[in-house]
């Protein structure tokens, strides 16, 4: 399969406009050793992909936003796809979901919930808030790299996903 290029435009640096870039995922997670493991899954799979981090709810609105210290759209890209971790710092309610998806400039953007064993009750909330999907944390690496190669082969090679907006 041939992966969707993503082209840098507007306010991007002397040379790089018009380059392709691979599809940037962002994920958002509080445990530094959960973003190693999935940076590192990612590399093991079926193609490349920009993977950024952040680290609470506030710090993904402040990505998304291009706000703080993602103002510059070449260090901070527009995600293909944004991993939310249910257990994220100030998402209590589900609220980085809902902001996301309330947001009519962002609501294209699929977001993905990572849950660590969830609930019916927490999936059907995750649902409820606008995730795209619900995933269960793998418990293993092997078990991860296997997800990312099957996740990004899908949401990043097969799924059709909405233009990226100026």
């Amino acid at each position: 399969m041939t992966r969707r290029p993503r082209t840098v435009s507007g306010t991007a640096g002397p040379g790089l406009i018009g380059m392709r870039l691979v599809p940037t995922v962002l994920l958002a997670d509080a445990d530094p050793d959960a973003r190693a493991m999935v940076r590192d899954a990612l590399l093991e799979g079926t193609g490349p992909a920009d993977l950024r981090t952040v680290e609470s709810r506030e710090e993904l609105e402040d990505y998304l936003r291009q706000q703080g210290d993602h103002e510059d759209p070449r260090t901070s890209p527009s995600p293909a796809l944004i991993l939310i971790d249910l257990d994220l710092p100030g998402n209590e309610q589900l609220d980085a979901v809902r902001s996301v998806k309330s947001n009519t400039q962002l609501r294209h953007i699929p977001v993905v919930v990572l849950a660590r064993g969830p609930e019916p009750a927490q999936t059907a909330a995750a649902y409820d808030a606008g995730a795209n999907t619900v995933i269960p944390k793998p418990v293993t690496f092997l078990a991860l790299v296997k997800l990312m190669k099957v996740f990004t082969a899908y949401w990043l090679d097969a799924a059709a996903l909405p233009p990226e907006r100026a």
